[in-house]
């Protein structure tokens, strides 16, 4: 990929005219190689311009969707609007038994584990009509504890958020054709509170002898022997919504899931991870933390859950769910 600068005055509502000067001459300005991966969380303290989430969708026409989409992610749930709906099973992870294996990359952007194809991981019933296949785990987290979760509870952040991405393997061939198709994709969303004792999956990712391989971006270190059970919390009850990726194109392909109960690393664990940095050794460090997409409107969508705390209340939509009357402090504040 050509290296590209920015330059002062640039018309930044017009995608296809960025101002931008590649360094070799054949360069196409407005070439998908270099769009692909030209996006970020955070405003570069020095050198060239990258766009942080608010520039997504105007800087790639491919990306429009990050600004004019309607089902977009994450949001901030507002538990008294929640529905509950009977007809949520709950759901259900099939290992065959296995434990799983998976190579543990800095993308630059997120920590994320992709398992390998050898043992597979797949997860239905909940929303879901099809089966979904595991492919890849990812953690968002902040500089400090007050924020860190793409998703919001009530308009409170959590210090992290895991998010366990599925493909409809039953429909697509692959995760890079299901996240631009219905149905597609299924994210199951986990927040991260600090405490004193540490979740055993995310222990095996965030102990000081295997976070500290993957420092710079580009490292990556395998892992084996890993229970996937092991991460989810000691809950059956969730909440569901429709939504989007929450990185560029932000396909509108995603029902999430996110479970009712946090899981817990330490201060250390936290404190290593925030050690990580978003660039390479010759470069300057910079954080990987912060790595979260802003809470996009909610217009309109049902908040669906299988909790059913109280059956007062209007009817959903579609007829099959009713309001909750919800107390904050029984969900995720304990």
């Amino acid at each position: 990929m050509a290296s590209i600068r920015s330059c002062s005055g640039c018309g930044l509502t017009e995608p296809d005219e960025l101002c931008m000067v590649g360094v070799r001459e054949n360069a196409q300005q407005n070439s998908p190689k270099i769009h692909e991966g030209w996006w970020a969380y955070k405003e570069v303290v020095q050198g060239s311009f990258v766009p942080v989430p608010s520039f997504w969708g105007l800087v790639n026409s491919a990306w429009n969707l990050c600004s004019v989409g309607k089902r977009q992610s994450p949001v901030n749930i507002e538990t008294s609007h929640m529905i509950f709906d009977p007809f949520l099973t709950p759901l259900r992870i099939n290992t065959g038994g296995r434990k799983v294996s998976g190579t543990m990359y800095n993308t630059g952007r997120h920590v994320s584990l992709r398992l390998d194809k050898e043992h597979l991981v797949n997860i239905s019933g909940g929303p879901m009509t099809y089966s979904h296949r595991l492919e890849e785990i990812r953690l968002h987290f902040g500089s400090e504890d007050s924020q860190g979760s793409e998703h919001l509870l009530n308009g409170q952040a959590f210090s992290g958020e895991v998010q366990l991405i599925h493909y409809n393997h039953e429909l697509y061939t692959n995760v890079t054709e299901a996240a631009k198709s219905p149905n597609g994709l299924v994210v199951v969303s986990i927040f991260i509170k600090v405490s004193d004792s540490s979740n055993p999956f995310l222990n095996r990712m965030l102990n000081r002898d295997t976070i500290t391989r993957i420092t710079y971006k580009n490292d990556a270190y395998l892992l084996q022997g890993l229970n996937i059970e092991e991460l989810y919390p000691e809950t059956s009850s969730f909440i569901t919504y429709d939504g989007s990726m929450t990185i560029p194109p932000c396909y509108e392909t995603a029902s999430w899931i996110i479970m009712n109960k946090p899981v817990y690393i330490t201060r250390m664990q936290m404190h290593s991870l925030r050690l990580l940095s978003q660039n390479q050794p010759s470069q300057i460090f910079l954080s990987m933390s912060d790595n979260f997409r802003p809470v996009q409107p909610l217009n309109n969508r049902c908040i669906r859950t299988n909790i059913n705390f109280s059956l007062q209340g209007k009817d959903c939509p579609n007829n099959r769910a009713q309001k909750l009357q919800y107390r904050v402090n029984e969900w995720l504040l304990k």
